[in-house]
């Protein structure tokens, strides 16, 4: 592509040299960069670009994206001086992928708690119609049936525009993404198109990067401001911020809400560990899910498909064959009659609200033992609140460790405890080893109780010191269970 086409959809302040260099690849990893590329130096939370620009020209870059341009510049190399880069490589990569949202319906998915669940739904209910669909997720992003490994929630907006663009050359007509507030911040996804999108909840996370919720909230808030006039914004009502979200968009908006009127109205009928009975729109349907966040995230999938054209009916029929997603309340049983959950909860909210989906079951004819950590190198203020939250709902707990990363698992452990009064203290015990704290919580368990494993989910390996070891929460439970 000639470089002036790859530059129409951005502003720059003043181009240096020819822009009529044909361009064979866009990139912001220098390493990656090959003859005949234009190089995108950004200001990354780690690293800064602009000192790149000497390796990127060296490896054949024919022309440079930059908001500093360097003084000493090299003869026959181009340089667009921006604003913002991190604005303009989102707009440059959708541009150079030939503008793959365009050809496909895009909803991004945003929220603390759900938007895994929510996507995959999305994507598994779509290719029930008979759909090619994409999924770009947290666990898993796919090209309809292929599975393509992911290293991020959102990918850099390079690598997000080359998967758009191959789901829109394999036929995709339909693409499902969770939207993570760094993605947002971080202006990955700028230049790409939505057809709609969801917000599920608010609640405290990523504080290691947002510093405050507030922060964190206008990151949310800033996609849907962003949203086009023609598509929409489906909002959860049971959130106090659901219509905060929303207040500026120039989308349709549109409400689900398990509690109060709405456009999407939805209530729990039954509730077993097999699945619910729930009522949408007033039509009754059975699903494989448990707890009320899956009853809301059922419900937010139900209304984003009825607005994308699909008829209410059909939508239903779909939902009803639907399997939870790996490691969301993914239930493991013991001979003996004990009931694990592995779920992927890592937040106060989420502990709480898988917490409440036990007890709404189980009604006091069962003991809850929880084992649950907390990651390294993230936001501590959350460590002592989630060990309160477990001791709160549970009758054992186990602290232990999850993903230490750098730090060292007692210390994150001890941040825990430190949420403990004394009252928590007599009902928890600490096991730093996470292998041997599933074990003791099968051991303590009897006939009749729930194990909750949580944090970890469909993770199958724990990370310590930069190195991944092969762990998987269920494959332990099956362990002990079945050994």
């Amino acid at each position: 592509m000639v470089l002036s086409e790859l530059l129409k959809a951005i502003q720059p302040i003043q181009i240096i040299g020819s822009t009529e260099t044909e361009i064979t690849g866009v990139n912001i990893d220098s390493r990656l960069v090959q003859a005949g590329h234009l190089f995108m130096a950004m200001r990354g939370t780690q690293t800064d670009g602009h000192v790149y620009i000497p390796a990127a020209i060296e490896k054949g870059a024919v022309a440079v994206l930059c908001e500093d341009v360097p003084e000493a510049k090299q003869e026959g190399i181009t340089y667009i001086q921006v604003k913002d880069s991190e604005d303009a490589v989102g707009k440059v990569a959708t541009t150079f992928y030939d503008d793959p949202t365009s050809k496909m319906e895009l909803v991004g998915v945003t929220g603390t708690n759900g938007k895994t669940t929510i996507a995959t739904l999305l994507y598994n209910t779509f290719r029930y119609f008979g759909y090619k669909v994409g999924l770009i997720s947290t666990v898993c992003n796919y090209i309809d049936d292929q599975p393509i490994p992911t290293e991020h929630t959102t990918p850099d907006p390079i690598t997000l525009n080359q998967l758009l663009g191959q789901m829109a050359d394999s036929g995709c007509k339909y693409v499902f993404m969770e939207v993570s507030s760094h993605s947002i911040d971080q202006k990955r996804i700028s230049g790409l198109r939505f057809a709609g999108g969801i917000f599920t909840n608010l609640t405290r996370d990523h504080l290691d990067y947002h510093k405050t919720v507030e922060n964190y909230l206008k990151a949310k808030k800033k996609f849907f401001d962003d949203m086009p006039k023609n598509a929409f914004s489906l909002t959860n009502l049971d959130d106090k911020n659901g219509l905060v979200m929303t207040q500026n968009t120039r989308s349709k908006v549109y409400t689900y809400s398990l509690r109060s009127l709405s456009d999407f109205k939805g209530k729990i009928l039954e509730s077993h560990f097999e699945g619910m009975l729930l009522d949408f729109n007033n039509h009754e349907l059975a699903v494989h899910f448990i707890g009320r966040f899956n009853a809301s995230n059922l419900l937010a999938v139900f209304g984003a498909a009825v607005l994308l054209g699909k008829k209410e009916e059909d939508v239903l029929v779909a939902l009803s064959t639907l399997q939870p997603v790996a490691g969301r309340f993914d239930a493991v049983r013991s001979p003996k009659g004990i009931t694990a959950i592995v779920d992927y909860a890592h937040t106060p909210d989420a502990l709480i609200n898988v917490l409440n989906a036990i007890h709404g079951v189980l009604e006091g004819k069962g003991k809850v033992i929880t084992v649950v950590g907390a990651g390294g190198n993230r936001d501590k203020g959350k460590r002592p609140i989630m060990a309160k939250e477990a001791a709160k709902a549970s009758d054992r707990v186990i602290i232990t460790s999850d993903n230490p990363r750098f730090e060292e698992p007692q210390d994150i452990i001890n941040d825990m405890l430190a949420g403990l009064d004394k009252e928590d203290m007599q009902k928890t015990i600490n096991i730093a080893d996470r292998r041997e704290a599933i074990k003791t919580a099968c051991l303590l368990a009897q006939p009749g109780d729930v194990i909750l494993v949580a944090g970890k989910g469909h993770e199958n390996y724990q990370e310590i010191k930069g190195v991944k070891h092969h762990f998987d929460d269920k494959e332990e439970l099956n362990k002990v269970f079945n050994g």
